[in-house]
């Protein structure tokens, strides 16, 4: 058997204090979670057309990556799977109030790190957290670090 790495993207996008998240269901039935507009990677795009497309796909924001924030690794001891996430801070431009999101995300708002650390069990993953620290931290990396062959 062939092991891999499940590569997602995210997005940090903060606004006069407040960090961008979902509320999403990963599960019919399960307690709604927090996380960034984030998901994976799709065949044949960047990792910056990814993460474009999926802050788009759950928030109905354009979102214009600026910098790359950081990669991280993590396995889910839960559903025994292993992610290499890579997080891009930037801003969003235009909204679309009539765009559709994608089913499983329910809500999309605007948190303070108040909120975002009283709501730590409601995180999809630890990385959520992390990100927010380490784009607080000022951990910044120019997007150009990271090359796409078509």
């Amino acid at each position: 058997m062939i092991w891999k790495p499940n590569v997602t993207v995210a997005a940090i996008v903060e606004q006069e204090g407040k960090f961008l998240l979902v509320e999403e269901t990963v599960s019919p039935g399960t307690t709604m979670l927090l996380n960034q507009p984030a998901g994976h990677l799709e065949a044949g795009e960047s990792l910056v057309q990814a993460v474009v497309r999926e802050t788009l796909e759950e928030t109905g924001y354009t979102f214009s990556p600026a910098w790359l924030i950081g990669i991280y690794h993590w396995h889910s001891s839960e559903n025994d799977t292993t992610y290499l996430r890579f997080a891009f801070s930037g801003d969003v431009t235009d909204f679309d109030s009539d765009f559709v999101r994608e089913a499983c995300i329910v809500n999309v708002g605007w948190f303070d790190l108040p909120q975002i650390e009283a709501s730590t069990m409601r995180h999809r993953s630890p990385l959520v957290k992390q990100c927010v620290q380490d784009f607080h931290a000022g951990k910044r990396y120019p997007i150009e670090i990271l090359t796409h062959y078509n």
